[in-house]
Formats: structure tokens, sequence, C-alpha cells
């Protein structure tokens, strides 16, 4: 949008205080006249008033101080946005609200992306700190329905809470598998608070899922609600898991994992830390409890960039508060 000089405010006053139309003047000063017509429209205090040129530039300097600049993609900020998605696995997005967070300036999410593949043109490797390193989705592949399974479409009915996420203690969970089917990972997720236990299992049956599960949550039991998985073998156990640890199994429907979305979602946080064709047979158990903690460390959008690990934090200090009656 074409703006007046300072000067041309000047001569656009004295042409009207000198009776020339305005058409004429739009032609003297070389500019549309639409342009002519907007600067006397936006720039007088009333549209009764005569056009004052030191009141329209004190108008037009006050827009200029208060209009939202780009913020520019300095040294600085590329080097804050290069550590926290290399170093703490953040993605674009995690990154931008982070920083906003903290009140650190960062680019848009579009022109960190911009950014990365950019570098990637030109021979860089940070797009493979990306979660999905700009690969497709793979195509999905059909699980075993398990016996006695009881629908997740039921508990929405039954209980909202477990849909809105307003209490702590429902669940998701799943297992990610290696290569070649050899050994897999049990991933548990607590649908408020993002919250992830995480445990290496030498193989997906069911006996290890079960028992594992319930080493995990014991801890817990009495503050666990709901566990939701999806129809796969690995979860035949189910019912040993509800009764030890006093709890409601529930199942997905096949080919719905929105419906345990969440758990879906941190396996592919997972899989940053352990791509798809790893053999899982030189992951230990340290590597494992590393890899939890970062992600449970790493900001999340639904919960306003705050990180699991501090949720939970707020969340206790809001129990001991109401329990002191504060």
């Amino acid at each position: 949008m074409k703006q007046l000089t300072e000067g041309q405010r000047y001569e656009l006053q004295a042409y009207l205080q000198a009776g020339i139309k305005k058409d004429e003047i739009a032609h003297l000063l070389g500019i549309h006249r639409s342009t002519l017509y907007r600067e006397l429209c936006r720039n007088k205090w009333n549209p009764t008033d005569s056009y004052d040129a030191d009141y329209a530039q004190y108008r037009y300097e006050r827009r200029k101080e208060q209009r939202i600049r780009p913020k520019k993609f300095t040294m600085c900020v590329k080097a804050r946005a290069e550590a926290m998605l290399v170093q703490l696995n953040y993605s674009p997005e995690q990154i931008v609200g982070r920083c906003k967070g903290l009140g650190f300036p960062m680019v848009s999410v579009e022109r960190l992306y911009q950014w990365i593949w950019e570098d990637k043109r030109k021979g860089g490797d940070l797009y493979r700190s990306l979660r999905r390193k700009g690969r497709k989705h793979g195509k999905e592949v059909p699980r075993i329905i398990v016996e006695d399974a009881f629908p997740i479409a039921r508990i929405f009915r039954k209980d909202l809470l477990l849909w809105r996420k307003k209490r702590w203690g429902d669940l998701e969970m799943d297992t990610i598998i290696g290569k070649n089917n050899k050994g897999a990972i049990l991933t548990i997720n607590e649908r408020k608070t993002g919250w992830l236990w995480t445990y290496k299992l030498p193989s997906k049956e069911a006996k290890y899922v079960a028992a594992a599960t319930v080493q995990l949550l014991r801890p817990y039991k009495g503050r666990i609600h709901t566990i939701t998985s999806d129809n796969g073998s690995e979860f035949a156990d189910h019912q040993y898991i509800a009764k030890e640890l006093g709890i409601d199994f529930y199942f997905a429907k096949p080919h719905h994992p929105w419906e345990r979305g969440a758990n879906e979602n941190l396996n592919g946080l997972i899989r940053q830390y352990i791509p798809k064709g790893i053999s899982f047979e030189y992951i230990t158990h340290q590597y494992i409890e590393e890899m939890t903690l970062e992600i449970n460390q790493r900001p999340r959008k639904r919960l306003g960039f705050l990180s699991p690990k501090e949720a939970q934090t707020f969340r206790k200090i809001k129990q001991l508060k109401k329990k002191l009656n504060l």
C-alpha cells in the first residue's frame, strides 16, 4: 500500500487550502486518486475536519510504531532454533511455542521449515532431526482382534471425562517392534498430561507385556482409572492387567488409531530416537530411560507448550493446595 511522504502531506494541505480539485491534486503529487482519498480518510481526527499535514504525519508514524514487524532470522535466532531442533529434538512448532512462552525471539513455524529444507538442498542434515524426516505415512497394517475386548466407544458414552481429558489417570498403551519382529518396547501414556512410561521387552508376547505393564503402573494403583490399547495380540492378557491394577481395560476399534491418538503421537516421537529398521539388540534399558526422560521434558502444544513433566508438577502443586485449603 503506497504511503505519502511527509513533504507530499504538506503539499496536499497547501493544494486543498488553495481549493484545487482532488483528482488534480493526485496528478500533481504523482499518486493514484485512491491513494489520495485513503490518506484523507485515515489521517484526520474527524471526517469533517480540515486536513492537517502535521497531524496526518503523526497518525502515520504512530501506526508505523504499532505495526507488528516480522522477526528477523538472525544468527542468534538460528543458533537457538538449531539447538532446540537437533539437541532437544523439538519440532518447529514446539520451538516457536516454547520460545513464545519464554519470551525469546523466534521466527514463524513456516520460516523454520523453509530454513530446514533450504539447508537440505545445500547438503545439510537439519531435516534428519524432524520427526518424519519428510517421509509420508506408511500403509495401515491389519490387526488381530483380541477376544473379550471391550470397545472404547462404550467408555465414551459411559464416562465423558475420559474423552475430554479432564482427569488424571486415563492411559493408552502400545508396543513398538524391533527389526525382523525381534524385541519390543512397551509405551504407556497418561492422556491428560502426556506423561510417558516405557519398558524394553524381550518380545511382544502377551505375558511380557502384561508383566511389564503391572510393574510400571503398580505404584499408581488407586490413582489410574482406565487403559486403552489397540487390538494387537500382545494385549491378550488384558484381564490380568485390569485385575492387578484395579482398572478398566478398553480397546480401540480396528483401524481407528485416533481413538488413542496421543499414544500414536508419542510412538512417532520415539521413532526419532529409535528409527524403524533398527535392531533392538543393542538398545539398552539405560538408553530407553534417558529417551523417556527427554520426551517427558519436551513441550506439547496442547499443554500450552509446557512439558509433561511441568504439567505433572503443576498438578501435584494444585492437589497440595487443595489439600491444605489454600
